[in-house]
């Protein structure tokens, strides 16, 4: 065999099969480490599907159904509020439409839904669109509407569920 053989012969790689576990083992992996990761992030905020369940109907304004008693009071309330409409603080010419709803932990006085909305509505023409930008811009715009409704309303507001975010 002389050295011009040797280079025209192909050179051998992985058989086949071979090939084919090594790809059947790095799909098992995916397939497992997507259910791991669905899982384990399905346990840390399953609990927004079970709220739902016992959210009161949204025609209702937060107000038991007659005839349920002490079950409808221990059972968290769904309130929409109006929609809210105006201009960021920066750049102003961008506008923003939200349509949020409010989980409380007992019926309140409409009084109260009104100043939690009207407060929620000023903060909005506070912020700035940088400050809003992503996805940790949405969380941070969620967790500042929360505390503020938890603080007009002393604690009664569980949760702000933001139904609409619309940017023009």
């Amino acid at each position: 065999m002389t050295i011009t053989d040797q280079a025209a012969a192909p050179a051998k790689g992985p058989s086949m099969i071979l090939q084919l576990a090594v790809l059947l083992a790095m799909t098992g992996a995916a397939v497992g480490g997507g259910w791991f990761a669905g899982n384990y992030l399905g346990q840390a905020g399953g609990h927004e599907g079970a709220v739902a369940e016992k959210a009161a109907p949204a025609g209702g304004h937060g107000a038991p159904e007659a005839g349920h008693g002490e079950e409808a009071e221990a059972n968290p309330l769904l309130v929409p509020l109006p929609p809210m409409t105006t201009n960021l603080a920066a750049p102003s010419r961008v506008w923003v439409r939200m349509e949020l709803s409010l989980l409380l932990d007992a019926a309140q006085p409409p009084e109260l839904i009104e100043t939690i909305h009207q407060d929620l509505f000023a903060y909005m023409r506070t912020l700035k669109l940088h400050q809003i930008e992503g996805a940790s811009g949405y969380q941070h715009l969620k967790s500042d509407l929360e505390e503020r409704a938890r603080i007009r309303s002393d604690g009664h507001v569980k949760q702000v569920l933001i139904r609409t975010l619309l940017f023009e």
